[in-house]
């Protein structure tokens, strides 16, 4: 059994897989960090689920590049549940355009089932959050 410490380092790993992923974009890869239950909340916007999230994702993915970077300002550990509250800064940049950079706090509860840490909850503050075309 994994104590606090190995806990926060593989939600850490979860993180960066996620950024990883998102840059390289690769959906199923994606998909695999996800609770099968999971939500998305972002500003304006309905509650996404992981369905709406992956066509979501699709539609965008090979039509601009996204790099992400993260700071986690608080991580915390509760058996089978933790959250981790980061600032979160993305650039997205369409192919052909200009870089279009949003930034934010990012809530994200997260869930072990099977051994792994998976997203369950995240609550997005960035402006744009799922509606990167409004900027």
């Amino acid at each position: 059994m994994a104590g606090p410490e190995e806990d926060k380092q593989a939600i850490r790993d979860v993180m960066a897989q996620w950024r990883r992923l998102s840059a390289a974009g690769d959906a199923d890869g994606l998909l695999a960090l996800l609770t099968d239950d999971v939500v998305f909340l972002t500003p304006n916007n309905p509650p996404m689920d992981k369905k709406r999230f992956e066509q979501g994702f699709r539609g965008f993915a090979g039509k601009a590049s996204i790099d992400a970077e993260q700071e986690v300002k608080d991580l915390r550990v509760s058996g089978d549940l933790a959250y981790a509250w980061s600032h979160l800064r993305v650039t997205f940049t369409p192919h052909g355009g200009k870089p279009i950079v949003n930034e934010g706090n990012v809530l994200t509860v997260l869930r072990k089932e099977d051994g792994r840490w998976r997203i369950a909850r995240d609550a997005n503050l960035m402006p744009y959050a799922g509606n990167p075309d409004k900027k």
